[in-house]
Protein backbone atom coordinates (compact mmCIF):
# COMPACT_ATOMS: atom_id res chain seq x y z
CA UNK A 1 0.00 0.00 0.00
CA UNK A 2 2.88 2.47 0.84
CA UNK A 3 4.74 1.82 -2.78
CA UNK A 4 1.13 2.77 -4.49
CA UNK A 5 1.15 6.20 -2.81
CA UNK A 6 4.90 6.73 -3.33
CA UNK A 7 3.65 5.90 -7.34
CA UNK A 8 5.44 8.43 -9.19
CA UNK A 9 2.34 8.24 -11.46
CA UNK A 10 -0.17 8.42 -8.49
CA UNK A 11 1.30 11.45 -7.40
CA UNK A 12 0.90 12.76 -11.55
CA UNK A 13 -2.63 11.82 -11.28
CA UNK A 14 -3.37 13.60 -8.26
CA UNK A 15 -1.27 17.21 -8.99
CA UNK A 16 -3.24 16.67 -12.40
CA UNK A 17 -6.88 16.25 -10.91
CA UNK A 18 -5.83 19.32 -8.11
CA UNK A 19 -5.40 21.44 -11.58
CA UNK A 20 -8.23 20.73 -12.63
CA UNK A 21 -10.10 21.92 -9.35
CA UNK A 22 -8.09 25.21 -9.34
CA UNK A 23 -9.32 25.91 -13.06
CA UNK A 24 -13.02 24.71 -12.12
CA UNK A 25 -13.09 27.34 -9.20
CA UNK A 26 -11.07 29.81 -11.13
CA UNK A 27 -14.09 29.31 -13.84
CA UNK A 28 -16.92 29.52 -11.01
CA UNK A 29 -14.99 32.78 -9.99
CA UNK A 30 -14.72 34.22 -13.56
CA UNK A 31 -16.91 37.08 -13.22
CA UNK A 32 -15.30 37.64 -9.83
CA UNK A 33 -12.28 37.97 -11.65
CA UNK A 34 -12.77 40.11 -14.30
CA UNK A 35 -14.34 43.00 -12.18
CA UNK A 36 -10.83 42.68 -10.24
CA UNK A 37 -9.11 42.79 -13.56
CA UNK A 38 -11.05 45.54 -15.28
CA UNK A 39 -10.22 47.51 -11.75
CA UNK A 40 -6.78 46.89 -11.64
CA UNK A 41 -6.31 47.53 -15.33
CA UNK A 42 -7.83 51.00 -14.95
CA UNK A 43 -5.89 52.13 -11.92
CA UNK A 44 -2.42 50.42 -13.05
CA UNK A 45 -2.20 50.75 -16.66
CA UNK A 46 -0.96 54.59 -16.52
CA UNK A 47 1.70 53.15 -13.98
CA UNK A 48 2.64 50.59 -16.11
CA UNK A 49 2.96 52.58 -18.93
CA UNK A 50 5.29 55.01 -16.97
CA UNK A 51 7.15 52.36 -15.92
CA UNK A 52 7.98 51.10 -19.69
CA UNK A 53 8.68 55.03 -21.09
CA UNK A 54 11.18 55.10 -17.86
CA UNK A 55 12.30 51.86 -18.81
CA UNK A 56 13.26 53.20 -22.07
CA UNK A 57 15.06 56.19 -21.35
CA UNK A 58 16.84 55.18 -18.35
CA UNK A 59 19.94 54.56 -20.03
CA UNK A 60 20.27 57.65 -21.57
CA UNK A 61 19.71 59.54 -18.53
CA UNK A 62 22.47 56.89 -16.44
CA UNK A 63 24.75 58.25 -19.70
CA UNK A 64 24.26 61.93 -18.41
CA UNK A 65 24.22 61.05 -15.01
CA UNK A 66 27.66 59.59 -16.17
CA UNK A 67 28.94 63.00 -17.41
CA UNK A 68 28.22 64.61 -14.08
CA UNK A 69 24.86 65.85 -14.81
CA UNK A 70 22.40 65.39 -12.18
CA UNK A 71 19.49 63.02 -12.71
CA UNK A 72 16.96 65.49 -12.20
CA UNK A 73 18.61 67.80 -15.18
CA UNK A 74 19.05 64.66 -16.86
CA UNK A 75 15.59 63.72 -17.32
CA UNK A 76 14.16 67.83 -17.77
CA UNK A 77 16.52 67.99 -20.94
CA UNK A 78 15.33 65.06 -21.99
CA UNK A 79 11.92 65.71 -21.71
CA UNK A 80 12.86 69.28 -23.24
CA UNK A 81 14.72 67.30 -26.56
CA UNK A 82 10.98 65.01 -26.93
CA UNK A 83 9.01 68.52 -26.52
CA UNK A 84 11.07 70.36 -29.38
CA UNK A 85 11.01 67.04 -31.60
CA UNK A 86 7.01 67.03 -30.62
CA UNK A 87 6.99 70.61 -31.78
CA UNK A 88 8.58 70.43 -34.90
CA UNK A 89 6.35 66.95 -35.60
CA UNK A 90 3.46 68.72 -35.11
CA UNK A 91 4.10 72.21 -36.91
CA UNK A 92 5.99 70.06 -40.27
CA UNK A 93 3.97 66.87 -39.88
CA UNK A 94 0.60 66.71 -38.67
CA UNK A 95 -0.63 69.42 -40.81
CA UNK A 96 0.08 67.36 -43.61
CA UNK A 97 -1.74 64.35 -41.95
CA UNK A 98 -4.57 66.59 -41.93
CA UNK A 99 -4.48 67.39 -45.16
CA UNK A 100 -4.46 63.82 -46.29
CA UNK A 101 -7.38 63.12 -43.68
CA UNK A 102 -9.75 65.68 -45.28
CA UNK A 103 -8.16 64.78 -48.69
CA UNK A 104 -9.84 61.41 -48.04
CA UNK A 105 -12.83 62.75 -46.27
CA UNK A 106 -13.56 64.51 -49.59
CA UNK A 107 -12.75 61.41 -51.40
CA UNK A 108 -14.21 58.70 -49.37
CA UNK A 109 -17.92 59.02 -51.17
CA UNK A 110 -16.03 58.68 -54.70
CA UNK A 111 -13.79 55.27 -53.06
CA UNK A 112 -17.29 53.83 -51.26
CA UNK A 113 -19.04 54.06 -55.28
CA UNK A 114 -16.15 52.66 -56.86
CA UNK A 115 -15.82 49.76 -53.89
CA UNK A 116 -19.36 49.35 -54.65
CA UNK A 117 -19.07 48.55 -58.33
CA UNK A 118 -16.17 46.41 -58.14
CA UNK A 119 -18.42 44.43 -55.65
CA UNK A 120 -20.60 44.31 -58.24
CA UNK A 121 -18.42 43.33 -61.03
CA UNK A 122 -17.44 40.48 -58.67
CA UNK A 123 -21.36 39.31 -58.18
CA UNK A 124 -21.69 39.65 -61.90
CA UNK A 125 -18.60 37.75 -62.96
CA UNK A 126 -19.61 34.38 -63.83
CA UNK A 127 -15.88 32.99 -63.23
CA UNK A 128 -16.53 32.53 -59.32
CA UNK A 129 -19.35 30.18 -57.76
CA UNK A 130 -22.37 31.45 -56.40
CA UNK A 131 -21.54 30.46 -53.03
CA UNK A 132 -18.05 32.52 -53.23
CA UNK A 133 -19.60 35.68 -54.73
CA UNK A 134 -22.66 34.56 -51.37
CA UNK A 135 -19.88 34.61 -48.75
CA UNK A 136 -18.43 38.19 -49.95
CA UNK A 137 -21.18 39.85 -49.75
CA UNK A 138 -22.35 38.00 -46.38
CA UNK A 139 -18.51 39.07 -45.27
CA UNK A 140 -18.61 42.81 -46.41
CA UNK A 141 -22.45 43.59 -44.45
CA UNK A 142 -20.83 41.90 -41.60
CA UNK A 143 -17.72 44.50 -41.87
CA UNK A 144 -20.09 47.53 -42.63
CA UNK A 145 -22.12 46.45 -39.31
CA UNK A 146 -19.33 46.12 -37.28
CA UNK A 147 -17.94 49.33 -38.44
CA UNK A 148 -21.29 51.08 -37.65
CA UNK A 149 -21.41 49.36 -34.28
CA UNK A 150 -17.76 50.51 -33.52
CA UNK A 151 -18.50 54.34 -34.48
CA UNK A 152 -21.94 54.52 -32.23
CA UNK A 153 -19.85 52.65 -29.49
CA UNK A 154 -17.03 55.10 -29.41
CA UNK A 155 -19.30 58.30 -29.82
CA UNK A 156 -21.19 56.91 -26.93
CA UNK A 157 -18.34 56.70 -24.75
CA UNK A 158 -16.95 59.86 -24.01
CA UNK A 159 -16.52 59.15 -20.50
CA UNK A 160 -14.35 56.86 -21.75
CA UNK A 161 -12.45 59.15 -23.77
CA UNK A 162 -12.04 61.90 -20.91
CA UNK A 163 -10.48 59.30 -19.09
CA UNK A 164 -8.14 58.25 -21.73
CA UNK A 165 -7.02 61.83 -22.03
CA UNK A 166 -6.75 62.14 -17.97
CA UNK A 167 -4.26 59.15 -18.42
CA UNK A 168 -2.72 60.31 -21.26
CA UNK A 169 -2.01 63.85 -19.37
CA UNK A 170 -0.63 62.13 -15.97
CA UNK A 171 1.74 59.37 -17.69
CA UNK A 172 4.34 62.00 -18.36
CA UNK A 173 4.89 63.31 -14.76
CA UNK A 174 4.84 59.36 -13.23
CA UNK A 175 7.45 59.08 -15.80
CA UNK A 176 9.58 62.15 -14.75
CA UNK A 177 9.57 61.11 -11.17
CA UNK A 178 10.39 57.00 -12.13
CA UNK A 179 13.00 58.07 -13.96
CA UNK A 180 14.43 60.87 -11.25
CA UNK A 181 14.18 58.25 -8.36
CA UNK A 182 14.99 55.23 -10.58
CA UNK A 183 18.18 54.14 -8.54
CA UNK A 184 16.14 54.53 -5.44
CA UNK A 185 13.37 52.32 -6.43
CA UNK A 186 15.83 49.83 -7.59
CA UNK A 187 17.27 49.85 -4.25
CA UNK A 188 14.27 50.02 -1.93
CA UNK A 189 12.64 47.09 -4.24
CA UNK A 190 15.78 45.32 -3.56
CA UNK A 191 16.19 45.73 0.20
CA UNK A 192 12.61 44.62 0.44
CA UNK A 193 14.03 40.64 -0.53
CA UNK A 194 15.81 38.58 2.00
CA UNK A 195 19.16 38.74 2.13
CA UNK A 196 19.70 34.88 1.20
CA UNK A 197 17.64 35.61 -1.96
CA UNK A 198 19.00 38.69 -2.89
CA UNK A 199 21.92 37.69 -5.28
CA UNK A 200 20.03 35.48 -7.02
CA UNK A 201 17.04 37.96 -7.77
CA UNK A 202 19.68 40.73 -8.91
CA UNK A 203 20.72 38.16 -11.35
CA UNK A 204 17.38 37.80 -12.48
CA UNK A 205 16.49 41.52 -13.14
CA UNK A 206 19.90 41.96 -14.89
CA UNK A 207 18.73 38.86 -17.03
CA UNK A 208 15.32 40.26 -17.49
CA UNK A 209 16.63 43.80 -18.61
CA UNK A 210 19.36 42.17 -21.13
CA UNK A 211 16.40 39.92 -22.47
CA UNK A 212 14.35 42.93 -23.25
CA UNK A 213 16.37 46.31 -22.91
CA UNK A 214 17.95 45.62 -26.55
CA UNK A 215 15.15 44.09 -27.96
CA UNK A 216 12.28 46.79 -26.99
CA UNK A 217 14.72 49.77 -27.76
CA UNK A 218 15.47 47.85 -31.19
CA UNK A 219 12.00 47.15 -31.56
CA UNK A 220 11.11 50.91 -31.63
CA UNK A 221 13.95 52.11 -34.29
CA UNK A 222 13.16 49.12 -36.52
CA UNK A 223 9.58 50.78 -37.03
CA UNK A 224 10.74 53.73 -37.45
CA UNK A 225 12.81 52.38 -40.24
CA UNK A 226 10.00 50.25 -41.76
CA UNK A 227 7.44 53.36 -41.68
CA UNK A 228 10.63 55.79 -43.76
CA UNK A 229 10.93 52.69 -45.85
CA UNK A 230 6.79 52.31 -46.87
CA UNK A 231 6.82 56.02 -47.13
CA UNK A 232 9.27 56.48 -49.77
CA UNK A 233 7.97 53.81 -51.26
CA UNK A 234 4.34 54.97 -51.27
CA UNK A 235 5.74 58.26 -52.43
CA UNK A 236 7.74 57.12 -55.47
CA UNK A 237 4.53 54.92 -56.79
CA UNK A 238 2.65 57.59 -56.47
CA UNK A 239 0.06 55.98 -54.06
CA UNK A 240 -2.63 58.62 -52.35
CA UNK A 241 -2.01 59.41 -48.75
CA UNK A 242 1.34 57.89 -48.15
CA UNK A 243 1.92 59.48 -44.87
CA UNK A 244 -0.77 58.54 -43.29
CA UNK A 245 -0.35 54.93 -44.86
CA UNK A 246 3.10 54.58 -43.99
CA UNK A 247 2.38 55.40 -40.02
CA UNK A 248 0.02 52.58 -39.78
CA UNK A 249 2.52 50.00 -41.43
CA UNK A 250 5.32 51.49 -38.94
CA UNK A 251 2.89 51.57 -35.60
CA UNK A 252 1.95 48.09 -36.34
CA UNK A 253 5.20 46.17 -37.11
CA UNK A 254 5.67 46.80 -33.62
CA UNK A 255 3.46 43.45 -33.22
CA UNK A 256 5.79 40.63 -34.43
CA UNK A 257 4.56 38.29 -37.64
CA UNK A 258 0.82 39.67 -37.34
CA UNK A 259 1.59 43.51 -37.24
CA UNK A 260 2.86 43.57 -41.06
CA UNK A 261 -0.40 41.63 -41.99
CA UNK A 262 -2.54 44.45 -40.38
CA UNK A 263 -0.39 47.23 -41.04
CA UNK A 264 -0.10 46.81 -45.10
CA UNK A 265 -4.04 46.03 -44.83
CA UNK A 266 -5.39 49.67 -45.09
CA UNK A 267 -3.10 50.27 -48.08
CA UNK A 268 -3.79 47.69 -49.97
CA UNK A 269 -7.69 48.40 -49.30
CA UNK A 270 -6.53 52.14 -50.46
CA UNK A 271 -4.73 50.47 -53.72
CA UNK A 272 -7.51 48.22 -54.78
CA UNK A 273 -10.01 51.58 -55.49
CA UNK A 274 -6.85 52.82 -57.67
CA UNK A 275 -6.84 49.93 -59.38
CA UNK A 276 -6.15 46.33 -59.62
CA UNK A 277 -2.23 47.39 -60.54
CA UNK A 278 -1.80 49.94 -58.11
CA UNK A 279 -2.81 47.16 -55.70
CA UNK A 280 -0.28 44.34 -57.05
CA UNK A 281 2.73 46.99 -56.49
CA UNK A 282 1.68 47.93 -53.12
CA UNK A 283 1.42 44.22 -51.92
CA UNK A 284 4.73 43.74 -53.72
CA UNK A 285 5.67 46.30 -52.07
CA UNK A 286 5.35 45.71 -48.38
CA UNK A 287 6.08 42.14 -49.26
CA UNK A 288 9.86 43.51 -50.34
CA UNK A 289 9.81 45.88 -46.47
CA UNK A 290 8.97 43.05 -44.87
CA UNK A 291 11.76 40.49 -46.42
CA UNK A 292 14.37 43.41 -45.54
CA UNK A 293 12.64 43.93 -41.91
CA UNK A 294 13.00 40.23 -41.24
CA UNK A 295 16.36 39.34 -43.00
CA UNK A 296 18.48 42.82 -42.56
CA UNK A 297 17.26 45.63 -40.13
CA UNK A 298 16.07 43.23 -37.26
CA UNK A 299 18.96 41.13 -37.04
CA UNK A 300 21.36 44.11 -37.11
CA UNK A 301 19.49 46.45 -35.16
CA UNK A 302 17.28 43.68 -32.51
CA UNK A 303 19.62 40.95 -33.05
CA UNK A 304 18.41 37.48 -31.78
CA UNK A 305 17.72 38.27 -28.25
CA UNK A 306 14.68 36.87 -27.42
CA UNK A 307 15.61 33.49 -27.93
CA UNK A 308 11.53 32.44 -28.49
CA UNK A 309 10.28 29.97 -30.87
CA UNK A 310 7.95 31.47 -33.38
CA UNK A 311 5.17 29.15 -32.43
CA UNK A 312 5.59 30.06 -29.04
CA UNK A 313 5.64 34.37 -29.85
CA UNK A 314 2.68 33.32 -31.99
CA UNK A 315 0.84 32.01 -29.07
CA UNK A 316 1.78 34.77 -27.00
CA UNK A 317 0.03 36.77 -29.39
CA UNK A 318 -2.93 34.89 -29.61
CA UNK A 319 -3.28 35.56 -25.94
CA UNK A 320 -2.25 38.70 -25.67
CA UNK A 321 -5.26 39.79 -27.90
CA UNK A 322 -7.92 38.48 -26.25
CA UNK A 323 -6.54 39.32 -23.14
CA UNK A 324 -6.10 43.32 -23.89
CA UNK A 325 -6.33 43.85 -27.61
CA UNK A 326 -3.87 46.35 -29.52
CA UNK A 327 -1.94 47.12 -26.00
CA UNK A 328 -1.83 42.58 -25.51
CA UNK A 329 -0.53 42.03 -28.79
CA UNK A 330 2.46 45.35 -28.39
CA UNK A 331 2.95 44.05 -24.95
CA UNK A 332 2.26 39.96 -25.42
CA UNK A 333 5.81 39.54 -26.64
CA UNK A 334 7.83 41.39 -24.26
CA UNK A 335 5.85 40.04 -21.29
CA UNK A 336 6.46 36.29 -22.24
CA UNK A 337 9.92 36.95 -23.01
CA UNK A 338 10.13 37.98 -19.00
CA UNK A 339 8.00 35.21 -17.90
CA UNK A 340 10.16 32.70 -19.58
CA UNK A 341 13.33 34.22 -17.91
CA UNK A 342 11.00 33.71 -14.86
CA UNK A 343 10.90 30.41 -15.05
CA UNK A 344 14.25 29.33 -16.14
CA UNK A 345 15.59 30.90 -13.12
CA UNK A 346 12.82 29.08 -11.04
CA UNK A 347 13.53 25.83 -12.72
CA UNK A 348 17.47 26.31 -11.79
CA UNK A 349 16.62 27.21 -8.33
CA UNK A 350 14.79 23.88 -8.20
CA UNK A 351 17.71 21.84 -9.61
CA UNK A 352 20.10 23.79 -7.40
CA UNK A 353 17.93 22.36 -4.50
CA UNK A 354 17.29 18.79 -5.28
CA UNK A 355 21.23 18.29 -6.09
CA UNK A 356 22.19 19.35 -2.51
Amino acid sequence: MERFWKNKWFAALVYILMSLFVVYLLFLMKPMLLGIFQFLKAVLMPFLIAMMISYLLNPIVVLLNQRKVPRTIAVLLIYSVFIVCVSVIIINVIPMLMNQLVELNEHLPQLAMQGQSFIESVNQSQLLPFSVREGINHSLVKLESGISAAISDYMNQIGTTINVLFIAFIIPFLAFYMLKDFQMIEKTAIAIVPQAHRKPTIKLLVDIDTALGNYIRGQLIVCVIVGVLAYIGYWIIKMPYPLLLASIVAVFNIIPYLGPFFGAAPAVIMASTVSVKMMIIVAILNLIIQVLEGNVISPQVVGRTLHMHPLFIIFALLVGGEIAGIPGLILAVPFFAALKVVVQHLFQHYINRSAQ
